[in-house]
């Protein structure tokens, strides 16, 4: 019996019985989410509440905030990578500087949320099975949906609250702003897994609309001050800046936000009810009659080649951005010693210009040990599936399979901070030679990241799941820790706390050589323990 036919029954009924079992679909969500929406929740809101106190330090007077104000809207490229600012209170200063970035967050934990219970449900075969019982129809896609809406409330009144002392009504727009943003992608999510068949696609294609709203914002930033660039109004990200928390509040963007929401979501819904279970409105295209893949690693790089050519593009645009950005720094900075205070214990204590850069090449590093992270837990994500079966049971031993999949994790990381470097050198055209070996030196606390991911795969395959807290965590201490002033050992529970600070600094072979010592111990470990445990079939 097919899943349609189990459920047209359900689904003739019409009403509400096409949402029957939401609830406990609802509930078995939240269970299955209760240690990634809370850590995804938690850094988001640590990363805005922090803020007021970083800028409390670093401009204490409204004349120096006030001077801040004045240096960004006349600095298109600090624009283009923060947005606009509309006033100088503490407030504004941290809805500019971490809105968008915050929003953006809140839109990736919602697409992965929303996929995770529609498509990836779909693709594995649970869903059908599912949706034998009694379940509606419609059930599903409303439970994930709601599970996305319960972590984008949670987190909204987090940063209401914590940010209430800065103004309650700024603090309620930017909660508000966050968590529509992030219901606006998960909408967005649940329209697109109902066009493919792969929820790695489903993920890729809404995490390619993201990026595409964050550069139609940074293209109207860049272009007008005051954020009224027609670019500005045509993405997401930049609804969030127009809403402008603190800043005399335009609650009718809001309406905006919850009329995409509701116009999505119909889509979504609609859809939904005019396809069957396991199928698409845009299918897989059939491969050759013919297999051309030899090798298990062919197979992992066909698998991820889309995913390290997304990185491989991001990358090196970051680093033309970050690299036109340079020679604005100094002026941006000034005389404020608390700043270039910050900018040194994150670059080191060369020159305001290498701090900069150094401090650009350490914040991609630990961006790329989200991908690293990502592409080693494709073993998991093969391995639970269902489909590394099948390979494993032919000619292929578990080393040999790993390894394919490694190889374009750790090598692929060596790639995008390469790619990095090299946008570096177009965006700023000096230094080419030292920004390239410093984003390289990155790589050896990567690898430590992707060691971290391969033991627990290895040896706990069912919290592999917690590498990404891990990088979460290093992301954390290396943004936000410079910035709060906290003490250099907690700093150094990061393996980019060791690096030696290029370029501007000397170089030290010692720590590099120990972290990639480090990363091969913990890759061995974890390729002894898939040696000799179960495998999931």
């Amino acid at each position: 019996m097919t899943a349609t036919a189990a459920t047209a029954p359900v689904a003739r009924a019409g009403g509400s019985r096409q949402f029957a079992g939401t609830g406990v679909l609802l509930r078995f969500a939240l269970r299955r989410d209760r240690v990634m929406i809370p850590v995804w929740a938690a850094v988001n809101a640590l990363m805005v509440l922090s803020m007021p106190n970083a800028l409390k330090g670093l401009y204490a007077t409204p004349a120096e905030r006030a001077g801040l104000l004045h240096q960004v809207s006349g600095n298109t490229s600090l624009r283009a990578m923060v947005g606009p600012v509309f006033d100088d209170s503490l407030g504004a200063l941290t809805a500019w500087r971490v809105g968008v970035y915050a929003g953006a967050l809140a839109a990736v934990m919602s697409l992965l949320v929303v996929v995770r219970h529609t498509r990836d449900e779909e693709e594995s075969g649970r869903q059908e099975m599912v949706s034998s019982g009694m379940v509606g129809r419609r059930a599903p896609l409303t439970a994930a949906l709601l599970a996305a809406a319960v972590a984008n409330a949670a987190l909204a009144l987090v940063v209401t609250a914590g940010l209430a002392g800065q103004g309650a009504a700024g603090a309620l727009a930017l909660g508000l702003g966050i968590a529509g943003v992030g219901m606006v992608f998960a909408t967005m999510a649940a329209i697109v897994a109902q066009l493919t068949e792969s929820a790695r696609l489903a993920r890729g294609l809404t995490a390619a609309v993201l990026g595409a709203a964050f550069v139609l914002r940074a293209a109207g930033d860049s272009a007008s001050a005051d954020g009224s660039s027609v670019l500005t109004w045509l993405s997401p990200l930049g609804w969030l800046e127009e809403l402008r928390a603190f800043a005399a509040e335009r609650w009718w963007v809001l309406l905006l936000v919850a009329a995409a929401t509701a116009l999505q979501g119909w889509a979504a819904y609609e859809l939904a009810g005019r396809r069957d279970v396991g199928m698409s409105f845009l299918p897989t295209r059939p491969g050759p009659a013919e297999g051309r893949l030899g090798t298990a690693g062919a197979l992992a790089w066909r698998l991820q080649r889309g995913g390290v050519a997304g990185w491989s593009l991001g990358f090196f645009l970051a680093g033309v951005v970050y690299g036109g950005m340079t020679d604005g720094a100094a002026k941006l900075v000034g005389d404020n010693e608390r700043a270039r205070e910050i900018f040194q214990r994150m670059g080191g204590q060369s020159g305001l210009t290498d701090a900069f850069l150094a401090a650009m090449v350490g914040m991609l590093g630990l961006i790329a040990a989200l991908y690293v992270v990502s592409s080693v837990l494709r073993l998991s994500a093969e391995e639970t599936s269902g489909r590394a079966e099948p390979v494993l049971a032919g000619a292929v031993g578990r080393l040999r399979w790993a390894a394919g999949h490694l190889v374009i994790a750790f090598a692929g990381s060596v790639l995008i901070m390469l790619l990095a470097g090299l946008g570096f050198a177009v965006g700023y055209g000096r230094q080419v030679g030292p920004v390239l070996g410093a984003c390289l030196v990155q790589v050896s606390a990567v690898w430590v990241i992707g060691g971290i991911a391969v033991f627990l795969y290895g040896l706990l395959p069912r919290g592999a799941v917690a590498a990404w807290g891990v990088a979460g965590a290093a992301l954390l201490i290396g943004w936000i820790g410079p910035a709060l002033g906290v003490p250099q050992p907690v700093l150094d529970l990061s393996p980019f706390g060791h690096l030696p600070r290029l370029p501007g600094g000397a170089m030290d072979w010692t720590p590099v050589g120990v972290l990639l010592a480090l990363a091969a111990a913990l890759v061995a470990g974890g390729l002894a323990g898939l040696r000799r445990r179960d495998l999931t079939t």
